[in-house]
């Protein structure tokens, strides 16, 4: 899959089928959508394209939305490459596109620089200066500028839309289950390792520090993880939250690895979530701190992983 970062295409992609929207977390309801756009590729014998925006409108547009994302730009692009997708335009979005009108980005976009064949958008969708253009506009430019527009049914679960915004509730209140469902895969967060203070070291319980950047904040608390370094598998748990029992001001993603030793600063790592075990305390002392987190270690040993 080529990834572009404008809309100067090479002109053998031109003419595709073109599937706009954010996409955060590729979940089962954008895999529908991909999955009626490869038989109008087998059909048509055209190529599949996507075009999503870096960062997602909503955070440029409030800044104080930090923790919004359910994947990262790198876990979407690899996520849609292993769904065979033919390309991704990662448009940046700033102010000056911003302003873009609606019709602008119809006639000039769409239609002039990548010369869509069909256009797959959810329902809701809304685009152009102050969200101005929609699904009703873009039909209205079908016949004058040669494309189809295509508005898949969305996907139900348990007559609940499998929708982004449901998985970030999901996330939120602690239902992984159901936010593992919606997305077909565990929930992951890819961050690099910091040094901390080391004071899980000192108590007994070494942990990794993992900046959760922009990722949505999940219930704070403590949750069995699956942790992958490279191409090694390890089992463990993870904490986050502000580590009440010791003051702790800023939030933090700690994770302990069963059956692990060495250095993990500054490399690379995935955590997949597997299930919420409890919500964050704050202890009285040290040792009922211990006590607690070997009794949520046989927890996830047990029964989750």
């Amino acid at each position: 899959m080529k990834v572009y970062k404008s809309f100067n295409i090479p002109k053998n992609i031109t003419g595709s089928i073109i599937l706009i929207g954010n996409f955060d977390g590729v979940h089962l309801g954008h895999q529908k959508l991909f999955k009626e756009a490869k038989k109008y590729k087998k059909k048509f014998k055209l190529k599949i394209g996507v075009l999503t925006f870096e960062p997602m409108p909503k955070m440029f547009f409030n800044k104080s939305l930090k923790n919004f994302r359910i994947s990262s730009l790198s876990q979407k692009i690899n996520l849609m490459e292993n769904l065979k997708i033919d390309f991704l335009i990662t448009k940046k979005f700033n102010k000056k596109f911003s302003s873009t009108n609606s019709v602008n980005f119809i006639k000039n976009i769409i239609s002039k620089k990548l010369k869509a064949k069909f256009i797959f958008v959810s329902d809701n969708f809304k685009f152009g200066k102050n969200r101005e253009g929609d699904v009703k506009q873009l039909l209205n430019f079908e016949k004058e500028l040669g494309y189809k527009l295509i508005k898949p049914k969305p996907l139900k679960i348990k007559n609940k839309i499998a929708s982004s915004t449901s998985i970030r509730k999901f996330i939120g209140s602690g239902k992984l289950d159901l936010a593992n469902k919606f997305l077909d895969r565990k929930w992951s967060i890819e961050g690099k390792v910091e040094k901390g203070r080391q004071l899980g070291r000192k108590i007994g319980f070494p942990t990794c520090n993992i900046d959760i950047n922009d990722y949505i904040i999940p219930k704070l608390g403590v949750y069995a993880v699956r942790v992958f370094i490279k191409n090694r598998i390890f089992k463990g748990i993870a904490n986050i939250g502000y580590r009440p029992t010791f003051n702790q001001k800023k939030l933090l993603l700690e994770v302990h690895l069963f059956n692990f030793s060495g250095n993990l600063y500054n490399k690379y790592l995935r955590v997949d979530f597997l299930k919420f075990i409890r919500k964050e305390k704050k202890f009285t002392n040290i040792d009922k701190l211990k006590k607690q987190i070997k009794i949520d270690l046989r927890i996830a040993k047990k029964n989750y992983v």
